[in-house]
């Protein structure tokens, strides 16, 4: 796209416009003197179980290295991984492996932040709380929250392992009063108030898009596929996929599926493909490059998202700007990023024929899929990195000076204003 605002009018009535250049020009207008953060995650962008967390983390304090900010995230090792690394201008420092990494990680904090090395403590929560606020006094903290597991830990972990992260997320509101948290979803927001926290310490940052790299192919290149794309863990429920898609086969007997990631659940969804007969029609791709990802989300037909819980969703903003609609779990994150009837459809009830009806009804409407595709891309015009780095690095900045941060109202900005329902017929599926 030049830097000139461009304007396309889709079938449907939807207007988007987007420019470019006014991004740059409040990038640099927000810019100031070097800033140095610590960034607190798990995971760095080359673990194998790397994640759309991790997408998010990277492609903000990317954005932020030429704008003064000096990010060094703090991760646990992995197999044949360096201690030290850099990835697109953020330093990268290993310690520990993944089980050790937390018991580790307070006193590296506390020997760094001692010998005055940074100006703000940055936590990622998407999976357990980092509880910084408790031993690093007089530095200032920021949150930037992904999800938290909740009680469905115990369908991810061992009972002991997530009963300690159970424990630790209840301290959420005690420890983190008066620290300001940037969340990627209205639902998540609601989650940690309700969780205990105050409104006022909680704004809503949406996530990013690239659309350099996201865009629609050719219709021609459509095929009746169904992509399901992400970690392949238990909270993802593709067992309840895989237990649909015999049904979806009895209407649509040229459908496939093709379940694109990796992780611990692959070999207990291949055995459980077997056991349903469906293997001839069902491809597990394993890891793939982020290139081949987008190429699976450009043919297909629809993406399918059914996990328990999302702060988001950022793979259904990226199958919307491939003009790709998506079916979902009628779950907090995706009830954010999945508009019902409109750029997709929302399942509510866990079970095999529900979501099967929700598929098979997209895969046999061309039409209504052409309407909702159309929408999904106009919607995914609203979603900008830059513009999330900026409110990021605006954050940053208000909590260095202890001043308050808010974020321009979304409905002002459009980027998660409500797409208008024109044509579309709304309900999800029960």
């Amino acid at each position: 796209m030049s830097d000139r605002a461009a304007t396309t009018t889709l079938r449907g009535g939807v207007a988007l416009t987007a420019s470019v250049a006014s991004n740059r020009r409040r990038v640099a207008r927000t810019s100031l003197p070097e800033l140095r953060v610590l960034l607190l995650n798990e995971r760095c962008h080359a673990n194998p179980l790397a994640g759309g967390a991790e997408t998010h983390l990277f492609e903000i304090f990317s954005r932020l290295a030429p704008r003064g900010v000096r990010t060094e995230l703090l991760c646990c090792g992995f197999e044949g991984a360096m201690p030290r690394d850099e990835h697109r201008g953020v330093q990268i420092t290993r310690i520990g492996t993944r089980l050790s990494f937390y018991a580790r990680v307070a006193g590296e904090v506390r020997r760094r932040v001692a010998a005055g090395e940074f100006d703000l403590i940055v936590e990622a929560h998407n999976k357990i709380p980092f509880l910084s606020p408790l031993y690093v006094a007089g530095t200032p903290v920021l949150v930037i929250h992904h999800h938290l597991h909740g009680w469905t830990a115990f369908r991810q972990v061992a009972p002991p392992i997530a009963a300690a992260s159970v424990a630790l997320e209840a301290l959420i509101p005690i420890v983190y009063r008066g620290v300001p948290v940037l969340t990627i979803s209205a639902s998540s927001k609601t989650d940690l108030v309700r969780r205990g926290l105050r409104e006022q310490d909680v704004d809503v940052v949406p996530c990013g898009l690239d659309r350099a790299q996201h865009r629609p192919a050719s219709e021609a290149r459509r095929e009746p596929l169904v992509v399901a794309v992400g970690r392949l863990e238990p909270y993802k429920r593709l067992d309840w996929l895989l237990r649909s898609w015999p049904l979806v086969l009895a209407v649509v007997p040229q459908a496939r599926l093709a379940i694109v990631g990796r992780g611990q659940e692959e070999r207990r969804l291949r055995t459980l493909t077997d056991r349903l007969c469906i293997a001839d029609s069902v491809t597990f791709t394993g890891f793939v490059s982020e290139p081949e990802k987008i190429a699976w989300l450009q043919r297909a037909t629809l993406l399918v998202q059914v996990s328990r819980k999302e702060g988001w969703g950022l793979t259904v903003t990226e199958a919307y700007a491939c003009g790709t609609p998506v079916v979902a779990a009628d779950v907090p994150g995706l009830t954010d990023s999945v508009q019902d009837g409109v750029t997709g459809l929302l399942v509510r009830k866990p079970r095999p024929q529900p979501l099967a009806a929700a598929i098979t009804k997209l895969l046999a409407a061309p039409e209504v899929r052409w309407r909702m595709s159309r929408r999904a891309l106009a919607w995914s015009a609203h979603f900008d990195w830059d513009e999330s780095a900026t409110a990021v690095l605006r954050a940053a900045q208000c909590a260095v000076r202890g001043s308050r941060f808010v974020v321009r109202p979304l409905a002002e900005s459009g980027r998660l204003a409500r797409l208008p329902v024109a044509a579309a017929s709304r309900g999800g599926l029960t």
